[in-house]
């Protein structure tokens, strides 16, 4: 304890100056906008880099699992692909029609691949760090996928990074189909588990059941219709009694998701514009 006070003495001119130095720094961060802004900045970049580096030594230690699970989806991908190819050309004696079909419609987006590099899963409003940006294509407003189905929406990029709205948040809505049924609702999440979320507003004329899956309809222009979400769990009315409430397990699991696409549908600013020019144009009818 001597020791300790016998060196605080000696040095303390240093520790006051160092004491001082962290003080006058708080200060010019707080308040000085422009100091903050560069502040902040650096420190996304930091902690954007520290969030690779721990991914990228978790990656290293979970890659016999990652093979595993990458080399039983393609099995399964594959089945499936093949399967849904000889049913297509039964129907319409053309083999290559769905491959066609979806090559036309995958021409319209742009895949970007990333990892996730951080984020929470445990919280109300989760949001998740991927290692692509603006340098490599990655802006506000694409969508984000996994090989198992739905993530989210990237909110903000900055030049090698991208913050991504999950929709394990309470502020995400995506728009839904029930598979092969052609009814429709808004994906929502409230809080409860990070692999469940409902889907509401549900017809009750809708006819579907259990086990059917849910995917996106591409009614928006962030993500391309046929992109699994999850699977339905159970049935509720809802509390106005004039449409079903489902809940559904997610096709994603949150807590083991690494690999991931950003989505770029090239027309989606087209789209934008056209629905800008048609709101413009009923606000100017409605004041004439």
């Amino acid at each position: 304890m001597r020791n300790l006070i016998d060196f605080l003495s000696r040095h303390s001119h240093w520790l006051l100056f160092l004491l001082l130095e962290l003080i006058s720094v708080v200060l010019i961060v707080q308040y000085n906008s422009y100091q903050g802004s560069v502040w902040l900045s650096s420190a996304n970049a930091v902690v954007g880099k520290v969030y690779e580096w721990r991914s990228g030594l978790s990656s290293f230690f979970s890659l016999r699992e990652d093979n595993r699970q990458l080399t039983l989806r393609n099995f399964y991908l594959e089945r499936q692909v093949a399967q849904l190819s000889r049913l297509y050309g039964k129907a319409t004696q053309d083999t290559t029609a769905a491959e066609k079909r979806f090559l036309h419609e995958m021409e319209n987006y742009d895949i970007v691949q990333a990892e996730v590099i951080g984020g929470t899963i445990n919280r109300i409003d989760n949001l998740l760090t991927i290692n692509r940006g603006r340098a490599e294509g990655v802006a506000p407003g694409m969508g984000v996928v996994s090989g198992l189905g739905i993530v989210g929406v990237v909110i903000q990029a900055s030049a090698h990074y991208a913050v991504v709205l999950p929709v394990i948040n309470s502020k995400s809505r995506v728009s839904c189909t029930i598979r092969r049924r052609g009814y429709f609702g808004a994906l929502r999440w409230y809080g409860e588990d990070a692999c469940t979320a409902y889907v509401e507003d549900i017809p009750r004329h809708a006819h579907f059941k259990r086990g059917d899956w849910i995917e996106t309809n591409g009614f928006s222009s962030i993500f391309p219709p046929g992109v699994p979400v999850g699977v339905i769990e159970e049935v509720y009315n809802a509390k106005d009694g004039l449409s079903y409430r489902v809940r559904i397990r997610l096709a994603n699991d949150f807590s083991n998701l690494r690999d991931v696409c950003v989505i770029n549908n090239k027309g989606a600013e087209e789209q934008r514009q056209l629905i800008r020019t048609a709101n413009d144009s009923l606000k100017q009818q409605r004041r004439e």
